[in-house]
């Protein structure tokens, strides 16, 4: 039977007894699972061989980092990498509660930062196609619908809670309107903070089509958008009408709203810019959260360059 309680930390067969030991632990204390402890095992056979199978004790601190930096520039991903340093954390913790373990030499040490991902947009001409298209099959009143809720979006770059919650016009306790007047619409996004943002020309079009054809709610609701069955607009619908309408169309991506949205952001900058000013229309509190758009710019401008320039590409 593996012992729960870990020997004296020794080279060769010892060290394997002592994983094997903790192992064994997080399978009877910590009841983990086959897959998680078959995960645990790798991340700690791998340290095992990395340490050359010496002392457990003897492993230190810049041991450890030497063997992250090896594993970073040897093509292993951030998150696998912040796997193993838990796991062998973990292990170092346990070890010093059952042997004379001067310090955890994983304490501290971090895993690489993770590349963030940068939110996907699409092209103009895709942007347009996929708002401009009409849709088909359904009612006149649902296809105006769509075509109001698309074209706002795109034009104004609203969240789609924020497109949601619009109602018909100004009230006291209405956390948006569009004000054909000035063609703005008003909307309350994160942290209830209110923000103005303009409403292009095909944008208004499409929402006065939309108001002339609107039925009379069920519940008396002053939604700007209701459903098939008359009650305010839910976001999980929005979604589902997107992105039928994007297959519709012959788009392929996984259209949601959020796209539509980074596109707004993404074309806006590509024309102005303007990195403040988009900040604004999008309602970040941060400067910060806008400035990933200056990364899809560059991609941008890197294609036109690749496409364009006759010296771009090696022959």
């Amino acid at each position: 039977m593996i012992p729960e309680e870990a020997p004296e930390a020794l080279p060769g067969d010892a060290q394997d007894a002592t994983l094997d030991a903790y192992l064994h632990q997080l399978a009877t204390r910590r009841k983990l699972s086959k897959h998680t402890l078959a995960a645990y095992q790798s991340d700690l056979r791998q340290l095992a061989n990395l340490c050359s199978a010496q002392p457990w004790s003897a492993v230190s601190h810049q041991e450890i980092r030497r063997h992250t930096s090896k594993l970073h520039a040897g093509g292993l991903s951030a998150r696998s990498i912040a796997r193993k340093l838990s796991a062998w954390r973990g292990f170092f913790d346990w070890l010093a509660d059952h042997t004379k373990l001067a310090a955890n030499p994983v304490a501290k040490i971090r895993a690489p930062r993770r590349a963030k991902a940068l939110p996907k947009a699409l092209s103009v001409d895709a942007a347009v196609q996929l708002v401009a298209a009409p849709s088909h099959g359904h009612s006149p009143a649902l296809d105006a619908c769509n075509r109001a809720m698309f074209e706002l979006l795109y034009s104004s770059g609203l969240r789609v809670s924020e497109l949601t919650s619009l109602d018909l016009a100004y009230s006291k306790v209405a956390l948006g309107w569009v004000d054909f007047d000035s063609h703005e619409v008003i909307v309350t996004g994160k942290g209830n903070k209110m923000r103005k943002v303009p409403v292009g020309q095909p944008a208004i079009a499409a929402l006065q089509a939309w108001l002339a054809c609107r039925p009379a709610p069920v519940d008396g609701s002053a939604a700007l958008f209701l459903s098939s069955r008359g009650s305010r607009m839910s976001p999980r619908v929005v979604q589902l009408r997107l992105k039928a309408h994007a297959q519709a169309v012959g788009i392929p991506a996984n259209i949601h709203p959020h796209v539509l949205r980074h596109s707004f952001a993404t074309h806006v900058l590509q024309s102005s810019g303007d990195l403040r000013a988009v900040q604004e229309m999008l309602g970040h509190s941060s400067i910060s959260s806008t400035q990933v758009y200056t990364a899809l710019d560059f991609q941008h401008l890197a294609l036109v360059y690749d496409q364009t320039h006759p010296r771009a590409k090696i022959k």
